[in-house]
């Protein structure tokens, strides 16, 4: 099939972890199929973490209108389709095409039974591992490489630009996450950061910027404080916290993990991308779980409370603990040493 195949399509819309994980399939696609062209389908918000990437020759963005982007893609004439998304708007592209394709198996009933009912029927299989199940028909295999993500030039972050506190290096921890049973409450990021006793920066987007100001106002040493100084360096006390949220894009937030010496994280897209940098992650779960998202491809270690009988409660975050108790975040024991 491989020398059938000169145009092939690979789509997956959102979100910035799932889409990071496609990368090696990326990669495989490209380097085993000769004289490939590949191209790659996603919204137009994730343009940048695609557009460095060399391996992919084309993209195309779902931006307002699916017929729009149909047209557009119908003109390709593509050989085969590599569905990584697996949803209502992918299956009418296929149609529309009306060329050979695969999708990803989600899983949806053992994942309804997983989240609903805690009955694990789930495969110890990483989603990875599924898109490359997936692309099977195209006869590559894992090349065992692990994530990509290419930053582009004009997104470096010079260590120069950071306080000095952090030149020397830091620690980086994303503290936000799509949905509220997916992040630390504030008490326990302060005990984090804390217990990390290391400089900081936070990572994140706009809408975790009110957050990480007020974890680092906590920390702050300012001119009316000077007088416990002192007492912070008899204690040890080495936390200095810098807030990144809001204040850096999306390839520039990537680029602050990768010059990390070790990053902390919510299940959440910036902790996943970390993995591509081979960093050594500390990922902290609450209402979801590792099972087949856990780092791939890199060193990690989990701070989870695998005391429960409640977890996982969803796939990805809810707005609220469903027993009130949130006792997969607040009962976390944060026991770790950092190389």
């Amino acid at each position: 099939m491989q020398r059938e195949l000169k145009k092939i399509l690979i789509i997956r819309f959102s979100s910035i972890g799932d889409i990071a994980w496609t990368t090696p399939v990326v990669r495989c696609i490209k380097q085993q199929i000769q004289g490939v062209e590949l191209h790659y389908c996603t919204k137009i918000k994730y343009k940048s973490m695609l557009e460095a990437n060399p391996y992919i020759d084309k993209l195309h963005y779902l931006e307002d209108s699916l017929g729009s982007l149909i047209q557009e893609l119908k003109k390709e004439k593509f050989d085969f389709i590599l569905d990584l998304h697996r949803n209502i708007r992918t299956s009418m592209i296929k149609i529309r095409l009306g060329v050979a394709s695969k999708a990803y198996d989600k899983l949806r009933i053992k994942r309804f039974l997983y989240t609903n009912f805690q009955i694990n029927f789930m495969p110890n299989c990483h989603v990875v591992d599924r898109y490359f199940d997936a692309a099977s028909p195209l006869g590559i295999k894992n090349d065992g490489q692990g994530l990509d993500y290419f930053i582009p030039h004009k997104d470096e972050v010079e260590l120069e630009w950071l306080p000095e506190s952090h030149q020397k290096g830091y620690v980086a921890y994303v503290i936000g996450a799509t949905g509220w049973t997916k992040i630390l409450p504030f008490i326990k990021m302060v005990e984090l950061c804390d217990r990390i006793n290391k400089p900081i920066i936070l990572v994140g987007g706009k809408e975790d910027f009110e957050a990480g100001d007020k974890l680092e106002k906590f920390f702050d040493v300012n001119p009316e404080s000077r007088g416990i100084e002192e007492g912070l360096k008899k204690l040890g006390k080495k936390t200095v916290i810098f807030n990144a949220c809001g204040k850096f894009n999306l390839s520039q937030s990537a680029s602050l993990v990768k010059q990390a010496d070790v990053v902390f994280g919510h299940d959440t897209g910036l902790t996943h991308i970390a993995a591509a940098f081979k960093k050594i992650i500390f990922s902290i779960w609450g209402g979801t779980v590792p099972n087949n998202f856990y780092s791939y491809g890199t060193k990690f270690f989990l701070l989870e409370n695998t005391k429960l009988n409640c977890r996982p409660c969803s796939k990805s975050g809810r707005s609220s603990c469903p027993k009130g108790h949130f006792k997969c975040m607040y009962d976390l024991v944060f026991d770790f040493n950092i190389p």
